[in-house]
């Protein structure tokens, strides 16, 4: 009984403190219209304080993601939890765009030290509970910081500071006990070579991640669309000025991708699938319906829609790629993998807010959201045309 409950604090521990970063990087979405009206910015300048964001992460991904292995967990752990503490400040200290950048970039490099750290520490702790864990937590943290930060700024003083206030605390906390867990890894040399910034795909993945491509690049675009221009386009096509509205569409998206996930957990990758290309492209045309017609219950409902979709096609890329690597190829295809999203994450958003300067808001979201749902579409197709193929197959081998 001693042993156990050690690891069920480690294992609670890590999965909070994953959920935490996750919703303190959701957590600026509800406020981006306040800080609209405080410092007068563009669309465009919004999506480039969201961009640096996914850029950061994606370079602390490339370049810190193996570091634990050579140093040991608990120490990158408490440098990207310090990082974190050091982003809420500047947050707290922002009067212009330039501290936002910056703290945006700060906290993108210390959440992308701390997902690689803590999904691997996960796995060391609990090779069963680890990866639905790591799955689950950082859509659940994003739906939480979203919704969180949206209530406080709606009911609570000082909205600009408190949630910021709160999660410094929070992060503290787990700056100090961070040294309590159990260390799960001998440190070794080579943690210079290992910041040299690597991809690999294996051969017999690389066919797989090709097939998976159009709807992990549509999922991934819609999670940076909603991180970033839908609370504007939702107080665009609606009028309304609820400080609510950008949480809570946040949180509608991952919330739902999350249930998803956890529905699906033990489903063929194949399923989930085509479910994510189907449920996307649906979720996607009830958006834009909701959008033209300035309903926000059917903008919702699309929203949640879209969520399932959102979260079965995270799993099924995700599941169908881990099984083909070895593992001193995993780390590799991951990489590729991760690579490949958080560029769609927030590439595509950069490319909206600059043309909405030009087309307005509405205008570029039916082009985004047409390009979304031709995606979805032709991976569907592509998805059941091998479906068929195999069927055949199989009939025809009996």
């Amino acid at each position: 009984m001693s042993s156990t409950h050690p690891h069920r604090a480690s294992l609670w521990f890590l999965a909070v403190t994953l959920l935490s970063f996750l919703a303190a990087s959701t957590a600026p979405t509800p406020l981006y219209h306040l800080y609209q009206e405080q410092l007068q910015f563009s669309p465009a300048v919004l999506t480039l304080i969201f961009g640096v964001y996914a850029l950061s992460l994606l370079v602390a991904l490339l370049t810190v993601g193996s570091l634990s292995d050579y140093l040991g967990r608990k120490p990158v752990i408490f440098t990207a939890v310090l990082l974190n503490i050091l982003a809420m400040l500047l947050f707290i200290s922002a009067d212009s765009v330039a501290w936002l950048i910056s703290a945006r970039v700060l906290q993108g490099f210390a959440t992308g030290m701390a997902t690689a750290v803590l999904s691997a520490t996960l796995l060391d702790t609990d090779r069963q509970q680890g990866p639905l864990i790591n799955s689950v937590a950082p859509l659940l943290g994003m739906a939480l910081g979203g919704m969180g930060c949206g209530l406080l700024a709606e009911f609570a003083p000082a909205p600009l500071h408190l949630t910021y206030w709160l999660l410094l605390a929070l992060f503290a906390m787990q700056a100090v006990y961070v040294w309590r867990l159990p260390e799960s890894v001998s440190r070794q040399p080579g943690a210079w070579v290992s910041l040299r910034p690597t991809l690999h795909v294996p051969v017999q993945a690389r066919s797989t991640l090709w097939r998976v491509l159009p709807l992990n690049t549509a999922t991934w675009a819609l999670g940076g669309f909603f991180a970033s221009l839908a609370p504007s386009l939702v107080r665009a096509a609606t009028g309304s000025t609820s400080n609510l509205v950008g949480g809570s569409t946040v949180a509608a998206l991952t919330l739902t991708g999350a249930l998803m996930i956890f529905t699906l957990r033990n489903r063929p990758a194949s399923l989930a699938l085509r479910l994510g290309a189907s449920l996307l492209a649906t979720g996607v045309i009830l958006i834009l319906l909701g959008v033209h017609s300035a309903n926000l219950p059917l903008f919702f409902l699309g929203t949640l829609v879209a969520g399932c979709g959102f979260g079965s096609g995270f799993l099924g890329a995700v599941r169908s790629l881990v099984p083909l690597a070895l593992p001193h190829e995993r780390a590799g295809l991951m990489s590729a993998y991760y690579t490949l999203s958080y560029l769609a994450f927030c590439l595509p958003s950069l490319l909206a807010g600059n043309l909405a300067r030009t087309f307005g808001l509405v205008a570029t979201t039916d082009g985004y959201c047409g390009v979304l749902i031709i995606l979805s579409l032709s991976a569907l197709f592509s998805l059941l045309r091998q479906r068929t193929v195999s069927v055949c197959s199989a009939a025809g081998r009996s």
